[in-house]
């Protein structure tokens, strides 16, 4: 019988994304032990109910000094911290990743805190988030055919890199490689933009004294644009403030598009809507086709 591909994982944050990453190492046979730490016993308790956890961890050192990966999927946030508490630990083939959708600070964050363990970090970012958050909302097939994009350091081995793009591709994922510069400036405009203007037009509608009327006839198009407002408010206020510099760009650039379109409008400019509609439409047709 064919050894596990891994002998331990550690998990800190068992939530959505460090959930689904254990239950789908499990689902490929690819994992023999996983250990969770976490800020509430009560998550790290019902995961280990719902098989996401073999044990909850009770000292970092312990744990991660004979891990092969180490997970961080808390808020990015709270990365810094956790480097910090694991550095002095990590085993020399110990390799650790995360799961946060800003990569720049993240990186930072490393650099500030693993000291000599540096080139065994490589981030990641698994594209395969969901407005639900928690162990319960942990997914076995979650990263199925989904993108994970690494952002690897110019410290990190070639091995090193392959052994967690290994870990990932056996979640059922397709990884793809960015600079954690490209990965911001990308993921600025096509998600952090979009949670931001869902989050901002259900903020607008809940200040105004006729909500309750406005949202009894809100229909499936509301429902559609607005879905990714359910998000995790911490961790999306994490996200927005990582990666503040991309997003003030790409913010102005909408404000800018909404600006043609008022002076469309004022300017009873029918032809003009009709031409930002087609291009919009004709886009989106083909990226959904892909």
């Amino acid at each position: 019988m064919m050894q596990p591909a891994f002998r331990k994982i550690v998990i800190f944050g068992v939530g959505l994304i460090g959930g689904s990453f254990s239950l789908a190492l499990r689902k490929a046979g690819a994992v023999t032990e996983v250990v969770g730490f976490g800020r509430s016993a009560a998550t790290l308790n019902e995961a280990k109910q719902l098989g996401i956890l073999d044990r909850i961890g009770d000292d970092v050192a312990r744990e991660v000094c004979d891990a092969d990966i180490v997970l961080v999927a808390t808020p990015v946030a709270q990365m810094a911290d956790i480097f910090k508490r694991i550095a002095p630990h990590l085993g020399s083939n110990t390799l650790v990743t995360d799961g946060g959708s800003t990569k720049g600070d993240v990186v930072a964050a490393a650099r500030a805190n693993l000291g000599s363990k540096l080139p065994q970090f490589i981030p990641a970012h698994p594209i395969a988030g969901g407005e639900k958050s928690g162990a319960s909302a942990a997914l076995a097939d979650l990263y199925q055919g989904k993108r994970v994009v690494l952002t690897p350091l110019n410290e990190n081995a070639k091995d090193a890199v392959s052994r967690i793009r290994k870990a990932w591709e056996m979640c059922g994922a397709n990884v793809s490689e960015l600079t954690a510069e490209q990965h911001d400036t990308v993921f600025a405009a096509v998600s952090h933009l979009p949670h931001l203007l869902s989050f901002a037009l259900v903020h607008d509608l809940a200040k105004r004294d006729n909500k309750d009327q406005l949202l009894s006839f809100a229909a499936s198009g509301f429902r559609d644009f607005t879905r990714i407002a359910a998000s995790s408010p911490e961790m999306w206020r994490d996200i927005c403030m990582a990666n503040r510099d991309a997003l003030m760009v790409e913010l102005q650039q909408y404000a800018a598009e909404l600006f043609v379109l008022h002076q469309a409008l004022e300017s009873n400019d029918a032809a003009k809507l009709e031409e930002i509609f087609s291009l919009a439409r004709e886009v989106r047709s083909a990226w959904v086709q892909k």
